[in-house]
């Protein structure tokens, strides 16, 4: 079977992969504040994973990246209900967010804000059905191939 050489693409996906995850972790903190949040985050950080599975193979990547990606599912829709449903406790109306600060020595004021705990579920909700589609389609391509 012929195999393709891909030492470019290993290469740079090493460099790529991390520069998108890093920006997606900017766009997840700073999208409560600015432009971003947790859709986008989910999206570029969907984007780096898959080009790893590109340039490494599912088993490889399996083996770097334990996680069950549709298990993220389920568990991000889980926070963002969560944190809409904790402002039904106080006598606001369902996904009305706050915030407050609190004082760290070392870094000074630090803004807390429930849009941060949404923006957290609707990361790991994009981020689990992006890869879990992107996968299934992977997989049916090589079942109706075959």
């Amino acid at each position: 079977m012929y195999k393709p050489n891909n030492i470019i693409l290993r290469t740079t996906t090493s460099l790529i992969a991390f520069i998108l995850l890093g920006f997606a972790i900017y766009l997840l903190l700073a999208g409560h504040n600015s432009p971003g949040g947790g859709f986008v985050g989910g999206l570029v950080t969907s984007a780096s994973v898959i080009l790893l599975y590109m340039a490494y193979g599912r088993e490889t990547v399996n083996d770097m990246l334990p996680i069950n990606f549709r298990s993220l599912i389920p568990v991000g829709l889980l926070i963002a209900l969560l944190t809409g449903l904790g402002a039904l406790l106080f006598g606001f109306p369902f996904l009305t967010h706050t915030f407050g600060s609190i004082h760290v020595p070392v870094f000074g004021d630090i803004e807390l804000a429930t849009a941060m705990l949404f923006d957290l579920g609707v990361y790991f909700t994009v981020l689990g059905s992006t890869i879990t589609i992107i996968l299934n389609i992977a997989d049916d391509r090589k079942t109706t191939s075959s």
